[in-house]
């Protein structure tokens, strides 16, 4: 009578360890990964060198279009090689005498950052200078996290997930904070996203600029209305 009292409740065990499993991680239980939005690499001039930046021509990807901000955002250079793993192609804010943001919009999709989104880049930083995170959502608030990233060796990519970042208002005129932290912002809609160092550049040589080279973002495309792409 025993025996078969366990090989009767075998099949009902059995299910219980695959709902278990799933519940920790498994298949139908873990999130989904997020997809690549975009990688941008810079698209360096036909002369190369060192060059104001200038938006409609400085961005790879024909989808993306990049906004420069602040007092002198018009200031950042553009700078580097393609393929020169010791100077690869990126901005530069040392020539910025204040403060500079520089973000990307695609110019069909929104991006829905929620869950497991996330940004990768390649950063070197001098001084004191570090990078921030921003963010316009469609509403037209700016926001600037508190995450600072880069190293003063050498250039270091780096990776974060916005669910772990917490954001401040961002006055995008003067690029500076304000303000108390926001709590959960709804970042289902994102128009653009981008980085800052709130500093001023100090010019050549060592002192205090930032570098950003590549930048990946992961996440949901959410289609802009009017805009070609579909929600991904």
């Amino acid at each position: 009578m025993r025996k078969r009292t366990v090989i009767w409740m075998l099949p009902m065990l059995a299910a219980g360890v695959t709902a278990w499993g799933q519940g920790r991680g498994g298949e139908r239980g873990a999130p989904k990964a997020p997809a690549l939005l975009f990688r941008e690499n810079w698209k360096q001039t036909p002369k190369g060198g060192e060059n104001a930046v200038s938006p409609a021509d400085a961005v790879s990807n024909p989808d993306l279009e990049l906004k420069l901000y602040g007092p002198s955002g018009k200031d950042m250079q553009l700078t580097g090689a393609q393929g020169n793993e010791a100077n690869p192609i990126h901005l530069w804010t040392g020539l910025c005498e204040g403060n500079s943001a520089a973000a990307l919009r695609d110019k069909n999709n929104y991006m829905d950052l929620t869950g497991l989104a996330k940004v990768r880049w390649l950063l070197k930083e001098s001084g004191f200078h570090q990078v921030h995170p921003i963010l316009k959502l469609a509403n037209g608030t700016w926001l600037v996290g508190d995450l600072a990233m880069g190293s003063t060796v050498d250039w270091h990519p780096y990776e974060f997930s916005l669910a772990e970042v917490r954001w401040l208002k961002l006055d995008i005129d003067k690029v500076l904070p304000k303000g108390t932290w926001v709590e959960k912002p709804d970042l289902s809609k994102v128009d653009e996203i981008g980085f800052t160092d709130l500093m001023p550049g100090s010019g050549h040589g060592p002192g205090g600029w930032s570098d950003v080279a590549w930048i990946e973002v992961y996440g949901k495309t959410v289609k802009r209305e009017g805009g070609a792409a579909g929600a991904q």
